[in-house]
């Protein structure tokens, strides 16, 4: 059986989708599985060995230049290596319009997408032979789950602590690990103050203030990450520390990776790095306001959200602007303790596994 995933982006949205392709992958081991995605996106799934085929398209460059003849060469190339395997069976996972014409474009035989509840543009639903009613007010990697259980009829585990998020990570990504390890040393914390929407950004300054807290309530040293066009917010964030207990790194996304399956702790917002860090099974502390945690954040219970439930504008906000903009008002403190509640879990567990294999 061959089965195209089509999850274009982002970051985050490939990462709620490594779960489902982990269960499928057990669940259907002969089956041969393709995964379409956007080229500036596709990083966290390349060497994947769970996939047979990575196809690399660029919808944003045929909207930016739909007519040129550059944009029209990449165009036929990519539908030429979409339609170079007959798919049995296609899953969009994205519920978006072009994600459904994709799915069409790549000849698959059945097009399976989300109920029209759950579709973020309806029309796509036109574009599909097979729609999957998705549970409510569930994580999305649960409701991506979901998706593949019903199109496949097969049963798929819904546990956290079953879900699997494979990702390859080389030589190279371990040494940018390496190098940050040997400048902070090898209990840390990460903090990453950057985020998509400016709603959902906390402030640079309180991460500084949140790096001294830590240092001095529990001896950890901050590395303050950053991705592309981040680098001011992240030193800014540095400057703040008036103890200098932080420094600021921007590595790949495998070597955040790589990274993060080191740190004692992360913390962060509603954004690609945080789904990393959950996927590298860093212990989380999120800072939501825009977004919902029971929906994006970790699917974790011992993994812990910091937000403002004493506001009336919450519910389904996801504001990118806002006039107001109080849902991110948090003190410091509250993180702090967050942190600190946080590693008391983690401690525990780590102690009920040594206690567990001392046993076994």
């Amino acid at each position: 059986m061959k089965i195209l995933f089509v999850k274009l982006g982002s970051i985050g949205d490939i990462v709620h989708t490594l779960p489902a392709l982990a269960a499928v992958r057990r669940a259907v081991p002969g089956a041969e599985i393709s995964w379409v995605v956007e080229r500036g996106a596709a990083e966290i799934l390349r060497d994947n060995h769970f996939l047979k085929t990575l196809i690399e398209v660029d919808t944003k460059g045929l909207r930016r230049g739909p007519l040129s003849g550059e944009t029209l060469a990449a165009t036929r190339r990519q539908l030429r290596r979409l339609r170079a395997s007959p798919f049995d069976l296609s899953l969009d996972f994205q519920g978006l319009f072009k994600s459904a014409l994709v799915a069409l474009l790549s000849g698959a035989k059945r097009r399976a997408g989300f109920d029209r509840a759950h579709l973020r543009e309806p029309l796509s639903r036109l574009l599909l032979t097979q729609t999957v009613r998705a549970p409510s007010h569930v994580h999305v990697i649960r409701k991506n789950l979901s998706l593949a259980s019903g199109a496949l009829g097969v049963e798929l585990p819904s546990s956290a602590d079953t879900f699997e998020f494979p990702v390859a990570v080389s030589p190279a990504h371990e040494r940018e690990a390496d190098e940050v390890v040997q400048l902070v040393g090898q209990r840390f914390t990460i903090l990453n103050p950057g985020g998509g929407w400016p709603t959902k950004l906390w402030g640079a300054e309180r991460f500084g203030a949140l790096a001294d807290a830590l240092l001095v309530t529990h001896g950890l040293r901050s590395v303050v990450t950053y991705g592309p066009g981040e680098r001011e917010l992240a030193e800014r964030a540095v400057a703040a520390s008036r103890a200098g207990a932080a420094v600021a790194t921007s590595p790949t996304l495998k070597g955040f990776y790589a990274l993060a399956r080191r740190a004692a702790v992360y913390v962060g917002g509603d954004t690609g790095p945080t789904h990393l860090a959950v996927a590298a099974g860093a212990p989380v502390v999120g800072l939501f306001g825009p977004t919902e945690w029971w929906r994006n954040g970790s699917p974790r219970d011992e993994d812990i959200c910091v937000e403002r439930n004493d506001i009336g504008c919450r519910a389904d906000c996801h504001r990118r602007a806002c006039s107001q903009w109080v849902c991110m008002d948090i003190e410091v403190g509250r993180v702090a303790e967050a942190v600190g509640e946080r590693l008391r879990r983690a401690a525990l567990i780590s102690g009920a596994a040594e206690v567990s294999a001392g046993g076994a």
